[in-house]
């Protein structure tokens, strides 16, 4: 894929994203129930590699390392993601030079030293210049040399039918999007793309995405509208601080994934209410999609038929099980948005959650009518 725009890093996509916790026994089956198979375990460090078709996940155990320091703060979460680069040295000294705040890690004997940075409420963001389908390069990449792969394991499992990460959301603090949108612009070059400002019935919240040069690593920024006291309030209030809110995993077949996801024991958001997909067709005219298959599930649909060809996104939503963090499957079919169109109706499903966890407090008249009216869909 050709570059967007210039790319001072050399930026080439994901190559994992990292995950801490207390203790064993918190990531595994969250993992397990989307699919990923625990395909390799690091050479001298209390570190597991996870892993889906082209998608890789770090469960970091190492006592008395940045993950375990994370985990004691944030508890379970997402404490680093690593992004391709096509070279790691140059990349570092760019960003160094552009005023990024380096990051120290003690590799053992024979093991590979991965640059990385400070990144999103402390969390590492490393660099990675050894990956799978790199050109011009050995077909090793740093598995192949720091981890020890599991015996008879199949090192690309299919899982549930996922591919690679589309996008990384980062929920932020009042009045800090412009620092972390001027993070990822004067470091790496990215380049707005969408701007939200979503107003559910009780709360808000404003989002801003950016993409990389590569078109490859899109990171979303949230932050709470007025008011406060909605879902990105509480994800800072439960993960004590900024962090990644939720992971974006594109598949070919959504559908089919979701029921594999479903076999296997995936908990979703609420869905929408029946007036979103009785609405769809307004929406979307001659979108060519099985509204009763989507209905079925809790798939959301956005995008635009325009001209006669539809150019759609499908997207469902896992309830968060590490600490806040969640994860999101989607589908592309030629649209490349966030499903800006579905926003207010999953916002305010999101709402009713809070309301039925007794996170957010409104008043008892209104709550009474807020949960037999339908869901307004823009």
């Amino acid at each position: 894929m050709t570059d967007l725009f210039e790319n001072p890093a050399g930026l080439d996509g994901f190559e994992f994203v990292e995950f801490c916790a207390p203790e064993r026994g918190q990531l595994e089956p969250v993992f397990t129930t989307m699919g990923f198979t625990r395909v390799a375990k690091h050479r001298s460090k209390d570190v597991d590699l996870w892993r889906q078709g082209g998608i890789n996940l770090i469960a970091n155990y190492e006592p008395r390392s940045a993950a375990w320091f994370f985990a004691r703060e944030h508890g379970p979460s997402a404490c680093g993601m690593a992004f391709r680069v096509k070279d790691a040295v140059k990349a570092y000294d760019h960003l160094i030079s552009q005023g990024a705040e380096p990051v120290a890690n003690e590799p053992g004997p024979m093991e590979l030293r991965i640059p990385a940075i400070r990144g999103i409420g402390g969390a590492i963001l490393y660099l990675v210049d050894r990956y799978e389908g790199k050109t011009g390069d050995n077909d090793l990449s740093i598995y192949d040399i720091d981890f020890e792969y599991l015996p008879g394991v199949e090192t690309h499992p299919v899982g549930a039918g996922f591919n690679i990460i589309d996008h990384l959301t980062h929920n932020v603090y009042n009045g800090r999007m412009a620092y972390w949108a001027d993070y990822y612009e004067s470091l790496f070059n990215f380049r707005e793309i969408r701007f939200f400002d979503i107003k559910g019935e009780y709360t808000g919240l404003t989002s801003k995405a950016l993409t990389a040069p590569d078109g490859k690593i899109k990171i979303p920024l949230n932050e709470e509208g007025e008011g406060g006291k909605g879902q990105i309030e509480e994800f800072l209030r439960e993960f004590n601080g900024e962090g990644i809110q939720h992971i974006a995993l594109i598949c070919d077949d959504l559908v089919a994934c979701w029921d594999r996801l479903k076999e296997f024991g995936v908990p979703f958001m609420t869905a929408p209410p029946a007036t979103y997909y009785e609405m769809l067709d307004e929406r979307l005219p001659g979108h060519g999609e099985d509204v009763n298959a989507l209905q079925m599930r809790g798939i959301l649909m956005d995008g635009t038929t325009e001209g006669g060809e539809p150019r759609l996104l499908l997207q469902i939503f896992a309830e968060a099980q590490v600490g806040p963090v969640f994860f999101e499957f989607i589908q592309r079919k030629g649209d490349d948005g966030f499903g800006e169109g579905n926003f207010k109706a999953l916002f305010e499903s999101m709402e009713r959650d809070q309301i039925n966890r007794g996170a957010l407090k409104v008043d008892e008249k209104v709550e009474e009518v807020a949960e037999v009216a339908p869901v307004p869909v823009d």
